[in-house]
């Protein structure tokens, strides 16, 4: 049986499948590092950097936490993004991996009109 395994030294190569499925999923633009590794930027289903780090990439490993922001600096300065840590069973950030958040872009309530559920549970979860 294959198995993928990840930690705080994956470097591009480890973390590329972990990518491209996400990338896959979404088809926006993807990217990851390890803490102390650089990883990948993948745009348009190919891989534009193989040795990627970025600064919201960085402080999210830095404070563990979930960042939606619009970075100041790096490839994707003035653009909305969401970088989220994947974590050990210790519960420490060994990973960062962000994604280009286009539902910052939306306009949920016209893209949804005719859902009012989906806008009822965005609405909930927003005010959580």
């Amino acid at each position: 049986m294959a198995t993928i395994t990840i930690s705080e030294n994956s470097d591009a190569s480890e973390l590329k499948s972990l990518a491209f499925a996400l990338h896959h999923l979404l088809q926006i633009p993807t990217t990851i590092r390890s803490l102390n590794k650089k990883g990948l930027r993948i745009e348009k289903n190919k891989i534009v950097d193989n040795k990627y780090t970025g600064p919201i990439l960085e402080e999210c490993l830095s404070l563990n936490k979930t960042i939606r922001t619009v970075p100041k600096s790096g490839v994707y300065k003035g653009k909305a993004v969401v970088v989220s840590p994947l974590r050990d069973k210790k519960g420490n950030a060994i990973i960062a991996i962000g994604v280009v958040d286009i539902v910052t872009s939306l306009d949920i309530s016209s893209t949804f009109k005719d859902y009012l559920e989906v806008i009822t549970e965005i609405e909930v979860y927003n005010n959580k």
